[in-house]
């Protein structure tokens, strides 16, 4: 689900379970075909496929995401972020997509992510923006592995240039403990490189990475930290190697 995907951009672990619906019939319906999950998380960092957008502050951070039992699905995501004219304090994410095992061992999650900037200055310009996503999970031995795409086509809020983000994620849990540790790699090539963060589109590209570890505790409460770097562009206070902490809550 786009949860996951969610969370491989901003290097923050995004979960959920159910959700109970007010009348009798809605509840029923809820129980054998819709699930209805929830995430709230703080941050030390919003980052952004590496790339600080919360000007290396903390971050609130909360999404909510309801699943058919057919693969489909819809949700939405926010946090909060550094004040500016392009994009103002908050993004809000919209996205639907299918995702289903199609292949045994292998899980396919494609769909459309709208990134909405609802505070923005409206003389600004534009800034929000479509991605389409595409990953491919599967599990080797203990690791848990994804590779995936997102691409922008042109379009305005990104000086109708396109991009193309590339990335994958490795997870394995240590035995016998809530102790899961992490580590992403990503690619991007065009408008969304970091001097974005600036207003400014290009056609430049970099690399992002991270290392982390996760443990679960009380529950769906869940502590983590992660080690965040770009390489091949600098922005101060925004590309700068960091550690990332993160306390999340998933119902």
């Amino acid at each position: 689900m786009l949860t996951s995907v969610r969370s491989l951009m901003t290097a923050t672990v995004l979960a959920g379970a159910a959700f109970a619906a007010t009348p009798a019939m809605a509840q029923e319906e809820s129980t054998s075909d819709i699930t209805v999950s929830g995430n709230v998380a703080l941050v030390t960092d919003y980052r952004f496929r590496g790339v600080s957008l919360s000007g290396g502050d903390a971050a609130i951070q909360g999404g909510i995401d309801i699943a058919h039992s057919s693969g489909f699905y819809v949700g939405t995501w926010a946090s909060s972020m550094e004040d500016s004219p392009v994009y103002g304090e908050m993004e809000l994410d919209i996205y639907g997509g299918w995702s289903g095992e199609v292949t045994p061992g292998l899980t396919l999650d494609a769909g459309l992510l709208y990134y909405a900037y609802p505070s923005k200055d409206n003389g600004a310009g534009p800034s929000d923006y479509f991605e389409p996503y595409l990953s491919l999970s599967t599990t080797l031995g203990p690791v848990g592995a994804t590779v995936g795409v997102a691409y922008a086509w042109d379009q305005d809020s990104l000086g109708d240039e396109d991009n193309l983000y590339l990335y994958t994620d490795l997870e394995v849990g240590i035995p016998n403990t809530p102790i899961s540790l992490s580590g992403h790699l990503g690619y991007t090539d065009g408008a969304l490189a970091p001097d974005y963060v600036n207003g400014v589109n290009n056609d430049k590209s970099a690399i992002d990475w991270s290392i982390g570890a996760s443990a679960t505790v009380l529950g769906g409460l869940t502590l983590g930290v992660s080690y965040i770097g770009v390489e091949g562009q600098s922005i101060k206070n925004a590309t700068d190697d960091a550690v990332v902490g993160t306390l999340s809550y998933s119902f």
